[in-house]
C-alpha cells in the first residue's frame, strides 16, 4: 500500500475533512494519529479503522493550546512522516457584529493552531525529514462576504505555509497548502439544498459541489514521495471557482 510504514497525523479527525483523511490514509496502509478535542468520538473512529484491518491511535490534542499540542506529540512514539493540520473553525457574520473575541476564537484555531501543531511536527521531523500539509481554503485566496476572520486566517496559513516551506527546506521537511472549494458534507447539505446555495453552485465552472473524494488524490501526492521536489506549493481543489468570472 502506498503509505505502509508511515505515521501520519490529523488534526482536527474527529468529523469532517479529518475524518475522511485519517479514515483514507489508514485504508492506504498508514499508521493514523487522529487528534481533536473529543477524544470520546476519535477512540470511536479509530476502532472503526482498527476493526478494518487499518492501525490508528487516538491523542486528545487542543491545537490553540501550546501545551496541549506539546503533550500530544510526547504521546506519539517513533518517527512521525507526515502531519496534515486541519482542525479549524469557520466562524461568520458581518464584520461589523463580530465581536472581538470570537474573531480572536477563529485566529487561534486557524492560525496559531497550525503554527502550533507545525513547529512541533518540524521539532520532530528535522533529522529525518517529513511532509506537512497545511489545510487552507479558497477562500485564504478569494474573499466572500460573512467570514472576514475565516478569509483572514486561512489566508494568514496559505503564507505561514511557504514561510516555513522556507526556512525548513534544510531540514528535508516540506511545507505545502491545500485549498478545498466547497465540498458537499453533512453538516452543509441543508444550505445547499436552498435556492441561495444553487445559486452558490451555479457561480462554480463545474456546476456542482467537490465531494470528499475528490480531495483524495491532491492529498496522496502531498502527503507521498512522489512529491519530493514540491514544497511551499498551495494547490486549490474547488471545480474551478477560483478563475470564474467576475
Amino acid at each position: 500500500m502506498a503509505f505502509s510504514n508511515k505515521t501520519i497525523v490529523v488534526t482536527g479527525a474527529s468529523s469532517g475533512l479529518g475524518e475522511h483523511f485519517a479514515r483514507t490514509l489508514a485504508a492506504d496502509g498508514a499508521q493514523v494519529v487522529l487528534t481533536a478535542r473529543r477524544r470520546s468520538k476519535l477512540e470511536g473512529i479509530s476502532d472503526e479503522i482498527i476493526a478494518a484491518g487499518g492501525k490508528a491511535l487516538s491523542v486528545e490534542m487542543d491545537v490553540t493550546d501550546a501545551s496541549s499540542v506539546e503533550e500530544g506529540f510526547a504521546a506519539i512514539d517513533g518517527r512521525i512522516d507526515v502531519v496534515i493540520n486541519n482542525a479549524g473553525i469557520s466562524g461568520g457574520g458581518p464584520a461589523l457584529r463580530t465581536p472581538p473575541e470570537e474573531f480572536g476564537s477563529v485566529v487561534d484555531t486557524n492560525l496559531k493552531g497550525v503554527f502550533h501543531v507545525a513547529r512541533q511536527a518540524a521539532l520532530r521531523m528535522q533529522d529525518e525529514g517529513g511532509a506537512i500539509v497545511n489545510i487552507a481554503s479558497i477562500l485564504g485566496l478569494r474573499v466572500a462576504g460573512g467570514v472576514a476572520a475565516y478569509t483572514a486566517s486561512k489566508a494568514a496559513v496559505v503564507q505561514l505555509s511557504k514561510a516555513l516551506a522556507l526556512e525548513w527546506a534544510r531540514y528535508g521537511i516540506r511545507v505545502n497548502a491545500l485549498c478545498p472549494g466547497y465540498i458537499e458534507t453533512s453538516l452543509n447539505a441543508d444550505f445547499f439544498a436552498t435556492e441561495a446555495g444553487q445559486n452558490l453552485i451555479r457561480r462554480i465552472p463545474q456546476r456542482r459541489l467537490g465531494q470528499l473524494s475528490d480531495l483524495d488524490a491532491p492529498l496522496r501526492l502531498l502527503c507521498s514521495d512522489e512529491a519530493a521536489y514540491m514544497t511551499g506549493s498551495v494547490i486549490a481543489v474547488d471545480g474551478g471557482h477560483l478563475v470564474s468570472s467576475l
